[in-house]
Order: structure tokens, then C-alpha cells, then sequence
């Protein structure tokens, strides 16, 4: 089978910048809707803690208004026998009142809790789907606040927000028919002051916008800042760079302390507002009450109620307008998470399954190019060259001439902008992502270690593998010699990024997973740069076993690794400038002696 042409807009993934701006033209409404969808499946327990809230408030009216009635009788002189079925409804208002309270509360959390750890599932799936494309532009601690503060805030609006905004609507409207009931003066003062109420979270809400977007994201360069500070105190302290870090984090802190006492002050502004309307409103009714039982217009027993139902009227307002002043930040964690969430790909599987039958690794570069972005040039151009199955190429040529940009192509974290990539006659583009990744294994020149033993972080090749495996993987890359000399062996933890082994122990960790995994091709990108001619010459010999019959690309700086490799494919200003043998490179002179004089330095008789 031939490969397939496809048509690919390149660039759809790129120019993301470190903050996403709040989005213009979108009220805070619309904001926090788009927050719906995260709660899936979870929508009917929202639902039944809505059922229980508003049924919890309504008897806690209820019982307010009745409990107040029964104060006003028992201050007339009425009997015990008169206020005895008063009294029994309340002790029977108690049973339901708690029941209902547990539930409202429950269901409303245990949603938000379930759709939480959704969302974080989402996030992180977001996070494969993208890479590493839109993870090479974000930096590490923003993401981490991303997928950790970010989703932990939205549960404000899940669980304190949903439900009691279903209570403000009904409550006082049952309170308003009430007192209507009692005498229409006493509603028509209670509903502009309810509405004047509502509205208080409207007249700063553009500073509120502002304040949360501006919080959300000093949070999140604090977090990049001090993730940053953390994985490099070794170079700070290096080069004494300690005290410019700390002025850093410093100036940091300094614009979250400020973003916050903005925040702060607004809110503060918004809760004299609101108390003060509030009690305004209480006043109001209790004047015109007191006004309306001296006129004989109102019973003096239903005075308390009255003035107790417009109490109770305002608390579930108020409480959604004390919820409303954190909405802006809210809503700001949700632009974040939904612009990671609805941020294209850089790649995306065209197909469903896998061309049919044995896909020989044969791989083949046909007239690439590659651009990054549309405002840059390409990173390589017009690039052809193949690898035959079980053949090592070696992939030279100056920094920034292309040669990781051509690893990245092959192994599909980018498409090509024009011409094609295939393997076994398929373009790369015919396989979904899985079972492409499946036919490679790559091994980075910077080896990322999981704070676990060193026993899982082999096995990350293939996770069930037995020891036995793990451990023939581990003496062929050179590395069990090393692991049996530690405290605990496989089970030593390797520490946070590697940090307990050295770099060549790191790199032959990588080496043991790669051939752990077996796959039938190769990336290498320089794998044996951080290794001692001791162990660099036990790794080669290594490697030369494993990549027999496999078809092996290497990125290679170091004389040793190139005049092992079968072919060398020379890139210059992302061209293929020359490709050859070592010696037939060598004899005739050209880009690839150049390179070799120009990094004289690195090709020292001790690295051939």
C-alpha cells in the first residue's frame, strides 16, 4: 500500500500564550455555564439537592413564621391548650428540617466532589491529547495550577452555588405571597428591596471580572515561579543566583498580595452594601408592620411573623450574592480550564485502526517541511531520506538545524506541514496515534524519572512485565550492575525528577525501558551523552544487540556514536546537506567535515 495524501493546516496548536485573558463580550453567566457539561452523569444528584434545598428552606419558613406566632400568642396570654398544636407542628417540622439540611448538603457535595475528580480526569486527558505541543508553550507550574486549583475552585459553583441559587429564587417568592397574604403594602416594600438586594453583585462585576482573572493568574505564575525555584535550588545555589530568585518570587508574591487585596476591598464594598439593604429592608417592613397594627390593618399576633418571614427572605439572597463575590475567580478558573479542555490538538488521529497485515519498519522522510508556526520559518525543508529495516541512521548537523525536529515528525507529535512521513510504506497519518507510538520507543537525551522505585519506572515500557524481564532489560542496558549495589536494589525509589541517581544512571534507566519495550524502531536522541567511556562502550555494545533488526534513528553529537551508525544524513539549515558513510562523508570533504572541525572540541579522541 502506497502512502496517502493528506491535507494538513498546520499551526492550529500553536501561540498559546502563559494566560489565557478573560473573554471579551461573555458575561459572567455565560462563563459560568459552560461549567454544565463538566457535571455529566452527576446532574441528578445537583438535581435532587436542588429538590432538597428548597423544600429545606420553605419548612424552615415554616417553622420561623409559626415559631414567631406562637411568641406573639403567648405574649397575648393564650393557653397551653392554645399554643399545644403550634408546638406539635414545630416538633414535627424538626425531623424533616435535619433530613433535608443532610440532604442538600450531601448530594450537592458528593456531585461536586464526583465531578471534580471528572473534570481532573478531563484535564489530564487534555494534557496527553495535547502534547507535547501546547505543553512546550505553558509552563509546568501554571499547568499543575490548572489542573489542581483551578478545578479545585469550580467547586464553589457545584456545591454552594447551584442549589442555593435554586433557593433564592423560590423562598422569597413563597415570603412575598406571604405577606401579601398578610396585606399587600407589606409586599409591595418587600419586593424592590429583594431585587436591590439581587442586583449588588451586578455593579462591580466588571471589577470583579477583573479582580478574578487577575488573581487566577498571579496564582499561577506563583506556582510556575516556585515550581521552577524548587527543581533548580541546585543551580541557584550553584551560582549563587539564590537572592535574584528570591527577589523574583518576591515581586511575585507582591502582585498576588495586591490582586488579592483588590479582591478583598471589592468584596468588602459588596458586603456593607448588601447588609445595608438588607437591614433597610428588615426596618422597612417592621415601620410599615408596626404602622399597619395600629391602624388595625394587621393582626397583632401576625406582626412577629411578618417581620421574621422578611428576615428570612433575604437570607438565601444574601448568601448567593456572598457566594456571587468569589464567582468572578470562579469563572476565571473555568475560561482556564475550558481553554485547556477545547484547545485543538496539534495532531489528531485521521483513522480508526491500523493498516492491515505486518507493517515493515521501513521508515521514510519524502519531502519535509515544517513549521512551527506560520510567523516562523521552517524548521526543516524539502527533507527526504529513509531508514532501511534494521539499519542505523545517524542524524547530524548544528543546533536548531532540524534534527529533533525530524524525531518529532516520526514519532507524530507534529504533522508535517508538506510531504510525508511513512513507515512500512504508510504515511504515519494512516495510524491512530496508539498503535503508532506502539511500533517506536524513544530514548531521550533528558530522561525523566517518577519518584517510585526503579523497578516501575523500567517497567514504564511495558507495564506487565515480570521482573524477570524488567531485570534482563536492566543487565542489558548496563544498569543492573548499578541497581543490585543500592540500598533496596529495584525497589530503590529514584527520587523526585531522578533526583537520587546520577545522569548516567538516569540515561541507562531509559536504555532499560526502551529495550524493555522491544519495539522495532528506535529513536535515540545522543543516549549515551551523559555516560563515562566505561559505561558508554558497555552501553553501545548493548544497543548494537538491541537495535539488530530494528530500525534505529539517532540523533548523535558524539564522533563514537555516528561511525557506528550504517549511514549519516547531514542536516544544515534544515536541508539534508549530505548523506553517506563516516568515510565516504569524510573523503569528500564537505558539510559534514565542516561540522566535525567546527565541534572539534566535542570529537575528541576520547569519545572514538
Amino acid at each position: 500500500m502506497t502512502s496517502t495524501t493528506h491535507t494538513h493546516e498546520h499551526g492550529a496548536g500553536h501561540g498559546h500564550g502563559h494566560s489565557d485573558a478573560p473573554v471579551s463580550g461573555r458575561t459572567l453567566a455565560t462563563r459560568l455555564r459552560s461549567l454544565m457539561p463538566l457535571l455529566g452523569e452527576h446532574r441528578r444528584l445537583i438535581g435532587v439537592a436542588y429538590l432538597a434545598g428548597v423544600l429545606h428552606q420553605l419548612l424552615l419558613l415554616a417553622s420561623s413564621g409559626t415559631g414567631a406566632h406562637v411568641v406573639a400568642r403567648a405574649a397575648e396570654g393564650a393557653s397551653a391548650d392554645q399554643l399545644t398544636c403550634w408546638l406539635i407542628v414545630l416538633g414535627c417540622l424538626i425531623l424533616p428540617l435535619v433530613v433535608l439540611s443532610i440532604a442538600d448538603s450531601t448530594y450537592a457535595h458528593v456531585a461536586a466532589f464526583r465531578a471534580l475528580a471528572d473534570t481532573r480526569a478531563r484535564v489530564f486527558a487534555a494534557f496527553e491529547r495535547l502534547s507535547p505541543g501546547y505543553m512546550l508553550e505553558r509552563r509546568s507550574g501554571d499547568l499543575g495550577s490548572a489542573a489542581v486549583a483551578d478545578v479545585e475552585q469550580i467547586e464553589l459553583f457545584f456545591a454552594h452555588t447551584l442549589s442555593p441559587l435554586a433557593v433564592a429564587l423560590t423562598v422569597p417568592v413563597a415570603t412575598t405571597v406571604a405577606l401579601g397574604w398578610f396585606h399587600w403594602s407589606l409586599a409591595c416594600v418587600l419586593v424592590p428591596v429583594l431585587l436591590l438586594l439581587a442586583s449588588v453583585p451586578a455593579w462591580l462585576r466588571r471589577q470583579a471580572e477583573l479582580h478574578g482573572h487577575e488573581l487566577r493568574d498571579s496564582l499561577g505564575q506563583m506556582s510556575a515561579d516556585s515550581t521552577d525555584t524548587f527543581q533548580g535550588l541546585r543551580e541557584l545555589v550553584n551560582f549563587g543566583a539564590h537572592s535574584q530568585r528570591l527577589g523574583l518570587l518576591r515581586k511575585q508574591g507582591a502582585r498576588l498580595a495586591t490582586a488579592k487585596s483588590a479582591h478583598g476591598r471589592r468584596s468588602g464594598i459588596e458586603y456593607a452594601a448588601t447588609d445595608t439593604i438588607a437591614l433597610l429592608g428588615i426596618l422597612a417592613v417592621l415601620v410599615l408592620g408596626a404602622q399597619l397594627v395600629v391602624a388595625g390593618d394587621l393582626d397583632r399576633s401576625l406582626f412577629p411573623v411578618a417581620v421574621v418571614l422578611a428576615a428570612m427572605a433575604m437570607l438565601p439572597v444574601l448568601k448567593v450574592t456572598e457566594v456571587a463575590r468569589e464567582l468572578s475567580t470562579v469563572a476565571s478558573s473555568a475560561d482556564r480550564i475550558n481553554t485547556l479542555l477545547d484547545a485543538p490538538a496539534p495532531v489528531s488521529d485521521l483513522v480508526s485502526r491500523a493498516p492491515a497485515g505486518q507493517v515493515v519498519p521501513h521508515v521514510r522522510f519524502d519531502t519535509v517541511t515544517f513549521t512551527y508556526r506560520s510567523d516562523l520559518r521552517p524548521a526543516v525543508r524539502d527533507v527526504s531520506f529513509d531508514i532501511r529495516p534494521g539499519e542505523t541512521v545517524a542524524l547530524v548537523g548544528h543546533s536548531g538545524a532540524g534534527k529533533s525536529t525530524c524525531a518529532n515528525l516520526l514519532l507524530r507529535f507534529w504533522d508535517v506541514t508538506a510531504g510525508s512521513v511513512s513507515v512500512g510504506g504508510h504515511d504515519v497519518r494512516d495510524f491512530p496515534q496508539e498503535d503508532l507510538r506502539r511500533l517506536m520507543t524513544l530514548v531521550p537525551q533528558d530522561t525523566f524519572l517518577f519518584n517510585t522505585s526503579l523497578r516501575d519506572n523500567i517497567r514504564l515500557g511495558r507495564a506487565d512485565a515480570s521482573d524477570d524481564e524488567v531485570e534482563a532489560a536492566a543487565r542489558a542496558a548496563q544498569a543492573h550492575e548499578f541497581i543490585t549495589t543500592l540500598p533496596h536494589g529495584y525497589d530503590t525509589v529514584a527520587g523526585e525528577l531522578g533526583a537520587l541517581m546520577s545522569g548516567g544512571q538516569r540515561q541507562r534507566i531509559a536504555i532499560a525501558r526502551a529495550l524493555l519495550k522491544d519495539a522495532p524502531i528506535l529513536v535515540m536522541d545522543e543516549a549515551v551523552s551523559n555516560l563515562d567511556a566505561a559505561s558508554e562502550q558497555a552501553v553501545t555494545r548493548a544497543m548494537d544487540e538491541a537495535r539488530h533488526g530494528r530500525t534505529t534513528l539517532v540523533i548523535a553529537h558524539r564522533l563514537s556514536t555516528i561511525r557506528t551508525a550504517d549511514r549519516v544524513v547531514v542536516l544544515s539549515d534544515g536541508r539534508v546537506a549530505e548523506t553517506g558513510t563516516h568515510e565516504e562523508l569524510l573523503a569528500a570533504g564537505g558539510a559534514y567535515v565542516a561540522l566535525l572541525a567546527s565541534q572539534l572540541d566535542g570529537f575528541t579522541e576520547q569519545d572514538s
